[in-house]
């Protein structure tokens, strides 16, 4: 328990069912994260500065989680395609809340999925609200309820952290998702493709943080996959830097 005290604090956005009024995230987040050396706080989705601010001052990093819902295009400047999913403002707008916070404290963040497209967004980026119906010769990116299963390739550029992550420039990844990056927002720098075109991956070299998105799902099957251990292994190495220079945080006082 007292190593758990040393653990980084590491933020996750949570999902939200609006007709049940549920907050909710599949647990492979905070595996993949408590296993990797952070301490995950799932976060709900209260999109106030004044809630989230204190909230992000006492972590070390911020994970945007996969979403089933979509970034309202109005966001972006665009109508909303006919297979446009469900839109979820409160996460939207959280999320958003989130990039702005972490941006401004230096906070390593790592956006996964929709995470990727709410950053994509944030940074004045458009998306592909749906891909197989908007990209040419596009392949299947929503590969149903096997979660854990690869189901297509993704070529990476060399010479990049994800090469290195993964020991080569061509592998395979899960994908459940219908949208896509379109327009790159600011100083985000594609490094990876599906075969379609479909931006994968990218990163933002011109931040003094560690920022890092993937479109596929590195959390669902981390212990196994060869490529997932070391995308939170090189998360939890940049969030270190922060937690060893964070101010302790002093005990609760007791009368």
């Amino acid at each position: 328990m007292a190593n758990d005290r040393n653990r980084p604090l590491i933020g996750v956005s949570m999902r939200y069912n609006w007709r049940s009024e549920y907050f909710y995230l599949r647990q492979t987040y905070a595996d993949a994260l408590y296993g990797s050396g952070g301490l995950p706080i799932y976060i709900p989705l209260f999109p106030e500065r004044e809630y989230l601010e204190p909230l992000v001052d006492r972590l070390d990093g911020v994970v945007l989680a996969g979403s089933d819902s979509d970034v309202d295009p109005l966001r972006y400047g665009a109508d909303p395609h006919p297979k446009l999913g469900d839109v979820l403002p409160r996460r939207d707008a959280t999320d958003m809340l989130l990039i702005e916070l972490a941006a401004e404290r230096g906070l390593p963040l790592l956006a996964i999925c929709y995470g990727l497209q709410a950053l994509n967004v944030a940074r004045g980026g458009t998306l592909i609200q749906d891909i197989e119906s908007q990209v040419e010769g596009a392949i299947k990116h929503s590969q149903g309820d096997v979660y854990m299963r690869h189901c297509h390739k993704i070529d990476i550029l060399g010479g990049t952290l994800l090469a290195d992550l993964a020991g080569t420039t061509h592998t395979t990844v899960n994908s459940h998702h219908h949208q896509a990056i379109e327009r790159l927002g600011r100083n985000l720098t594609p490094v990876a493709w599906a075969s379609d075109g479909v931006i994968e991956a990218v990163v933002d070299e011109a931040s003094d943080s560690w920022v890092f998105g993937v479109q596929w799902h590195p959390e669902v099957g981390w212990a196994d996959d060869p490529l997932s251990r070391p995308i939170f292994s090189a998360f939890l190495d940049a969030v270190a830097e922060t937690h060893d220079s964070r101010p302790a945080v002093a005990e609760p006082h007791t009368s």
